[in-house]
């Protein structure tokens, strides 16, 4: 609960703030998502880390839709290494936008619900780019825990132009 809690307050607090003296434009979000496609496993490419992903190895975000139409989602990661310390947590996902599915709301804490932008989706579902407003933090996700380099480079080039610092983009040891 504590970690929760420090969680919840690192993002608020580092959302509020942006690295820019000027005030960026809002994130546009992918026209549509086939939210029953979505659905599953994303193995975590890359991100800017919170506090608590500092140290992920072998990080799966999965998600499934509920009978209420939420998201019922696990993060799951090995610390340190792929032999390390196994932590699980479970936040819960609400549809944003049910227009295009592409703006959901994550709970870690109740009550607060915290953005999440899909702003990148291949055509056939098989990477996906989670942003956040401020751009403080971002996810790079696979269906496999391997991205091809180019494709990877393309979603490095899109962050940057859409104003992503991308030095601070790491990416997450997956190792099977």
């Amino acid at each position: 609960m504590r970690v929760t809690l420090y969680i919840l307050i690192n993002i608020i607090i580092c959302g509020c703030f942006t690295n820019e003296s000027e005030i960026m434009k809002p994130l546009k979000t992918v026209s549509k998502v086939d939210i029953e496609r979505f659905m599953g496993d994303w193995y975590v490419i890359a991100n800017i880390p919170t506090f608590l992903e500092k140290s992920a190895t072998n990080a799966i975000e999965s998600y499934q839709l509920n009978d209420k139409g939420d998201i019922d989602a696990t993060f799951s990661f090995y610390q340190n290494s792929p032999t390390g310390k196994k932590k699980v947590y479970h936040p819960k996902g609400f549809i944003f936008n049910s227009t295009t599915n592409a703006e959901w709301r994550m709970q870690f804490l109740w009550p607060f619900k915290m953005p999440f932008l899909i702003i990148d989706l291949d055509d056939e579902y098989s990477y996906t780019v989670i942003g956040y407003p401020s751009r403080n933090y971002v996810w790079i996700m696979a269906r496999n825990p391997e991205l091809p380099e180019k494709t990877y480079q393309s979603i490095l080039k899109n962050l940057e132009y859409v104003g992503y610092d991308i030095s601070r983009i790491n990416k997450v040891p997956q190792i099977w």
